[in-house]
């Protein structure tokens, strides 16, 4: 594991700064109107961004530790083995913003090679999880300014007046932009951008594409922590839609789709069912399921193209021994061209 050292900086916020909202405003009421559109549809869908409540939070945050989800600890290999590359041109009046902040784990490790005097913007839908984040960071890095934003990075975000003029690097680790359609990471991506503004550097994970056999089990393990993940977005249904789904009548499923090369996540009826929710009714034939899931696998060509449609310049890429998994820096540049036109190969 990679050390932890104290850190100061010029502001401290003692873990308490104030949390600042943007963009949470009628998520019951967004929710809502996911499943009933997701479910009206001739392939049923769910939106895997309401997968992170506080039950699917900790659900994930199990399937990082499991043996088959190389994932996460590859990442967190790459970091700790070059975190002071990554992080090696932020300047003490700097600031690093991270899109999904999550437990702020991964961060430490770019924490703990960062100048003094820089600010840590951390960017999630949570504010739980922006708390707990902020207390773990202010002891182990006395005198961080931390500055946490609740907010969804899918749309724009205004970052803290008083940062507006310092330089920026912005973190998205985890591979998350493999959750979206190849021209929507593109969208994505160009949000960043104008988020950071130019000059800036963007530090993200990418997993790379492999045997299929292994993506598989990454995202179908033995102990049944990513089924009961999947599950959890149906549980989630009943109790904030006052539904009443039978949540045994639904499997767990995820196949890798070589045409897309992206692993797919469902819940299959098990059973010919029909499933109120909010005065309406929706038929399930057996064997019909409910998409919730993509993950994109890119190679590293593929992914400087993404970056490239998006207004980035590709820089320098980091990866593991067996190529499993891969960190890249981006470099923003003037301008950001239109998605239209990008195709994926």
């Amino acid at each position: 594991m990679h050390a932890i050292g104290p850190h100061s900086a010029q502001r401290p916020s003692g873990g308490t700064a104030q949390i600042e909202r943007f963009t949470q405003a009628g998520d019951g009421d967004q929710f809502a109107a996911a499943v009933l559109e997701g479910l009206s549809q001739r392939i049923k869908s769910l939106p895997s961004r309401f997968f992170y409540d506080a039950i699917g939070s900790e659900l994930f945050e199990q399937i990082t530790r499991l043996p088959e989800y190389y994932l996460t600890r590859t990442e967190a290999q790459i970091l700790a083995s070059h975190a002071s590359e990554m992080i090696d041109r932020l300047t003490g009046r700097g600031v690093l913003v991270e899109f999904g902040s999550g437990s702020s784990l991964k961060t430490e490790l770019l924490l703990s090679k960062a100048p003094r005097g820089i600010a840590y913007v951390p960017v999630d839908v949570s504010t739980a999880a922006l708390a707990d984040a902020g207390r773990r960071l202010a002891s182990r890095f006395p005198g961080l300014d931390v500055r946490p934003v609740l907010a969804d990075f899918s749309d724009p975000i205004a970052l803290p007046s008083d940062l507006e003029g310092r330089p920026k690097v912005g973190f998205f680790p985890g591979s998350t932009i493999g959750n979206l359609q190849p021209g929507r990471a593109v969208d994505l991506l160009s949000l960043f951008l104008r988020g950071l503004s130019a000059g800036s550097r963007l530090i993200i994970g990418i997993d790379l594409k492999k045997d299929p056999r292994t993506l598989v089990r990454a995202y179908n393990d033995a102990a049944g922590v990513t089924a009961a993940f999947n599950l959890n977005i149906l549980a989630r249904v009943n109790r904030e839609l006052g539904a009443a789904i039978d949540l045994d009548t639904f499997q767990h499923e995820a196949i890798y789709n070589p045409r897309e090369g992206r692993i797919e996540m469902h819940l299959v009826s098990r059973v010919s069912q029909d499933v109120p929710i909010l005065g309406r009714r929706f038929h399930f034939r057996t064997g019909e399921s409910i998409h919730t899931e993509n993950s994109y696998k890119y190679s590293i060509a593929q992914f400087h193209d993404v970056a490239r449609a998006s207004g980035w310049i590709p820089s320098k890429v980091w990866t593991d021994p067996e190529l499993q998994f891969s960190v890249h820096e981006l470099v923003a540049v003037d301008g950001v061209p239109s998605a239209q036109g990008f195709e994926w190969s």
